[in-house]
């Protein structure tokens, strides 16, 4: 009895573990970051990549078309360079821009790219020139918060229109 006790359960623990592959290969093949195999190769050069990691996705005009594959530290620029791969069909002019963008106010990031009107088109390998850096939330409100504290203090040293003025000492009288 203990012997097909075991056995049940090692039958029940299998078919868990397959359901539960199945779920997980469901989910990776419909969750919108699939790999995208073959297509075109492209780097860019940004200041800042702040929150933008391999696999974020690269749009065009909101629609995915690729993703960053690869990203690493130029040493003689230090700068942020970005491995695309986005779908070989399609014809990027080469004067095509870059830009680090947030699907929203807590939304993830990923890289728009605003295709030019230049007659070249973008090789595979080629880089992308023209390029705009991820903007920080952070810095943007510590800048408003500052302005706004700077705007607060300027106004309570001056005063207010209306307000009764300093009383002022009496001009001595003229000698007769």
């Amino acid at each position: 009895m203990a012997q097909r006790r075991g056995i049940a359960e090692l039958l029940t623990g299998a078919a868990v573990l397959l359901i539960a592959a199945g779920f997980l290969a469901y989910a990776i093949t419909n969750s919108g970051r699939a790999t995208v195999s073959g297509g075109l190769t492209l780097t860019a050069r940004f200041d800042r990549i702040d929150g933008l990691a391999p696999g974020a996705d690269v749009r065009i005009a909101g629609v995915k078309v690729g993703q960053v594959v690869n990203q690493r530290i130029d040493p003689q620029s230090f700068l942020a360079e970005l491995t695309l791969r986005v779908d070989g069909s399609l014809r990027l002019p080469s004067d095509t821009s870059a830009e680090i963008t947030s699907e929203g106010l807590l939304g993830g990031k990923y890289v728009a790219l605003v295709p030019g009107g230049g007659d070249r088109i973008l090789r595979d390998g080629q880089r992308i020139d023209i390029t705009q850096s991820a903007v920080s939330l952070e810095s943007l409100l510590g800048r408003f918060i500052f302005s706004v504290t700077e705007m607060n203090s300027n106004r309570s040293q001056t005063p207010e229109a209306g307000a009764p003025a300093a009383p002022q000492a009496p001009a001595p009288a003229a000698p007769r």
